[in-house]
């Protein structure tokens, strides 16, 4: 208890240190990373490999798979021993380029930490599946009818986002 007591009082010491900008970016990213885990982690426990729960009829299942590849099962056939370590390495590059992107940025656009620290959150997330399953727990199923969409997770999710919003800025940018 004590030990958690001290822990906590140094985060809180550590968000009082940094500026806006990197509170919103650890804070939002911790949020990410934490949900998406604590989803898969449930899913993992209490469902079986390929279960599907209807959420809600003809369009939302909850539906347990493992993706060996990148979106939509990219590369999925390709051997572990060449798989795993480039997703590795693609992941710590493309983590890396956001914490660079962020530390240069100059905190004059408001919700351009907001958008990396969704990408970056869900870069986390997918990697820590990688390093612990070699593999991507993905339950989120979305279809009408017959047309169905790949199965996803949060962190796809947080992704897809933060890509969009980025887009987005992007082409205000342009304008300004």
């Amino acid at each position: 208890m004590i030990g958690t007591l001290i822990y906590v009082q140094d985060v809180l010491r550590l968000l009082r240190l940094l500026n806006r900008k990197y509170k919103l970016l650890l804070i939002i990213t911790s949020l990410i990373v934490i949900s998406d885990q604590v989803a898969k982690i449930f899913v993992d426990r209490t469902m079986h490999l390929y279960q599907s729960i209807e959420v809600l009829e003809n369009f939302f299942h909850i539906t347990y798979i493992r993706n060996k590849g990148a979106a939509f099962g990219m590369l999925s056939g390709a051997d572990s021993s060449l798989r795993v370590p480039f997703f590795l390495v693609m992941s710590t590059l493309a983590i890396g380029v956001i914490v660079y992107i962020i530390h240069k940025d100059e905190g004059k656009r408001d919700l351009f930490p907001i958008t990396m620290a969704l990408i970056l959150g869900g870069a986390i997330g997918n990697m820590i599946d990688r390093l612990r399953l070699g593999e991507v727990i993905d339950f989120l199923d979305v279809h009408w009818y017959q047309h169905h969409w790949p199965a996803f997770n949060i962190a796809d999710s947080a992704i897809t986002v933060g890509a969009g919003l980025l887009i987005l800025y992007m082409f205000k940018e342009r304008k300004s």
